[in-house]
């Protein structure tokens, strides 16, 4: 059983944010997929369905982003997935905005979020998809850059592609393994 998790931050506040490109991620899988996040389950919402003919749980931790790990552990203890089987979604201001990247496994970068979760899981051989979002501009704090949105339509539209090709992303690799999702992630960046 794949678990895909989006790593964001709950709540109002921080909804459609740079900082939740992995929960509007997964949000995007559910919604083709018809996949109700409904469930509270390992500190996450949680919904369970069919990708690719193969079964998934996507998953949305309900823990601030720093905190990531706590959900994963719990998740990782309750669906008992391979290390590949585990999928995690997430943004990266190293990237150039609306760029994706496919890595199988590998260190957390700047992100507090995959900090985390690799200390928790003690390993980091998973596959991830990462959105970039830019870096910040001349003179704002990075922490208050994640936390703002997508101001002009342009950037909107841009950013909504991404997400759509990282979701695709995330299906091609459940679906076709890991060349069908590299392959996917060159296209989309062409």
């Amino acid at each position: 059983m794949y678990v895909v998790v989006g790593l964001g931050n709950p709540g109002k506040k921080y909804e459609h944010t740079r900082h939740n490109v992995g929960f509007d991620v997964v949000d995007i899988l559910a919604q083709k997929y018809d996949i109700p996040l409904k469930k509270l389950r390992c500190k996450a919402v949680v919904g369970e369905g069919v990708i690719g003919g193969e079964r998934v749980a996507l998953a949305l931790p309900q823990t601030f982003m720093n905190l990531s790990g706590e959900s994963v552990v719990q998740l990782i203890n309750w669906y008992k997935p391979e290390h590949s089987q585990l999928i995690v979604c997430y943004d990266d201001v190293d990237l150039p905005e609306g760029k994706l990247r496919f890595r199988p496994s590998g260190s957390a970068g700047t992100h507090n979020g995959m900090r985390n979760i690799i200390y928790m899981l003690g390993w980091d051989d998973f596959p991830r998809v990462r959105v970039g979002i830019g870096r910040p501009p001349e003179g704002w704090d990075l922490k208050d850059y994640v936390l703002t949105g997508y101001h002009t339509p342009q950037q909107r539209e841009t950013m909504f592609q991404a997400y759509t090709n990282a979701a695709d992303t995330v299906a091609k690799l459940i679906s076709g393994g890991m060349d069908a999702a590299r392959k996917h992630v060159a296209d989309c960046n062409g």
